[in-house]
């Protein structure tokens, strides 16, 4: 079967031990590719090739035996490796490198103006380096496209410098938008979850899970990005953008938020490059860390330290992890690895969103870990506008008793913002005198 974007054969070189080719693969998929052999190597790196010389040699073999029109390689490979490869691999075979193939990824996948932005912003930091690269060659050596590298343009690093500086200012007038909008959402008394995790822990099937009894009105005028439908497919970074839904809760107004999914060694310019996506999860008041319980303990770990270190960077919201895909592993197995997480994970939550099961005790959790509530009474006046302040505390806070009087006692609870309000709103009244 040939993917969309054609035959590829995945290489991968590492230090020591044994490399390990499923994530490539996965993501070489997940680009469009149909995955037709590996070639892998333990040793040190070459300067040159990356791989040993008599190993690229049996890379281009596989690539001419199956047919292959790309290499695709889970490593970084510098740009003078890149020609070095291309000379050594059967003519028009492209040569792919990890960080390229998951631009190429999130090109496919950005559908929003802000996911465009970043992806435009992430493959201008990735080509700033190449560029300097040619610079510096073409300087010293007077050959424009110096080692197959491309024509030499002296401007070419200015314009990617000016490039980068103009989507940063771009992104961050977007995320002020966001900001305002996050804060109105608050002001109108939801609290904000944030679903975080590797791609494939199964957060859009969570996210459906939490919301899936749920209409949502579109016409509210509230919040436009509200939408009514997660992607749940098992494949890699079906959400790229965020996908926000009002989950279903007995007193709370909760939105929660599916975010990108995390990737393993990912570098620092590519990260930052959509640090105004993690803003969701940053901003939040609460963070669901998702992880699939049927890998292995060791895998898990990693995750977690990793996402940690993302999410600790500047995230100040509590953080529960969420030990999904319990459907996938038997009882003894699940508490031999929550035992061997302990110290990431001291107190999970496990469940599995695909069957449903323990939903009930997540959102009980996640009622208890949301900033506390203020009960609060308030005595309303009898005015013109004070049916219209009841109803909207119904809409705001969770009404516990109404007492209709000469005045009107309202006993409810809310978050402190919505009490504050509330306040504000009741003072404001002007009770009604009798002609």
């Amino acid at each position: 079967m040939t993917g969309t974007n054609g035959r590829a054969v995945v290489a991968k070189r590492v230090d020591d031990g044994d490399p390990d080719t499923e994530e490539i693969r996965d993501l070489a998929r997940a680009a469009g590719y149909a995955v037709v052999g590996e070639v892998t190597q333990t040793r040190k790196e070459d300067p040159a090739l990356h791989m040993g010389e008599g190993k690229v040699a049996e890379l281009a073999a596989v690539v001419e035996d199956h047919d292959a029109t790309t290499v695709v390689f889970d490593n970084r490979i510098g740009p003078y490796q890149m020609y070095n490869l291309g000379t050594e691999l059967p003519e028009g075979v492209e040569v792919l490198d990890r960080f390229k193939l998951i631009l190429d990824i999130f090109g496919q996948r950005a559908q929003t103006k802000k996911a465009q932005l970043q992806v435009e912003l992430a493959e201008l930091r990735y080509e700033l380096p190449r560029a300097e690269a040619k610079a510096s060659l073409a300087k010293r050596d007077e050959r424009p496209g110096f080692m197959g590298l491309g024509e030499y343009d002296e401007s070419r690093e200015q314009d990617i410098k000016a490039q980068i500086s103009r989507i940063k200012d771009e992104l961050e007038r977007i995320e002020q938008t966001e900001e305002h909008r996050r804060e109105q959402r608050r002001e109108s008394g939801f609290d904000l979850v944030a679903l975080a995790g590797y791609t494939n822990a199964g957060k859009s099937t969570l996210l459906r899970r939490l919301s899936e009894d749920l209409d949502i009105d579109e016409n509210e005028g509230l919040h436009p990005d509200l939408d009514a439908t997660a992607e749940s497919e098992n494949r890699l970074f079906t959400t790229l953008g965020t996908t926000t839904r009002r989950a279903e809760f007995d007193r709370r107004d909760v939105l929660v938020t599916d975010t990108v999914g995390f990737i393993s060694d990912l570098p620092h310019w590519l990260v930052e490059s959509f640090k105004s996506t993690l803003s969701e999860v940053y901003r939040a008041d609460l963070v669901l860390l998702v992880v699939d319980v049927s890998d292995s303990v060791e895998e898990i770990r990693e995750k977690l330290v990793t996402s940690h270190d993302t999410l600790y960077e500047r995230n100040e919201a509590p953080i529960v992890t969420v030990l999904n895909k319990i459907d996938a592993v038997d009882d003894e197995e699940l508490e031999r690895k929550k035992e061997a997480l302990n110290a990431l994970a001291p107190d999970p939550v496990a469940v599995s969103a695909k069957d449903g099961e323990n939903i009930a005790e997540l959102q009980a959790r996640i009622d208890d870990e949301l900033p506390d509530w203020l009960h609060e009474r308030l005595v309303i006046p009898m005015a013109d506008d004070t049916m219209s302040l009841v109803s909207w505390l119904h809409d705001h806070a969770h009404v516990e008793d109404v007492d209709y009087g000469e005045q009107v006692v309202v006993d409810f609870e809310a978050r402190p913002a919505i009490v504050e309000q509330a306040r504000a709103k009741a003072g404001d009244l002007v009770p009604a005198t009798a002609e």
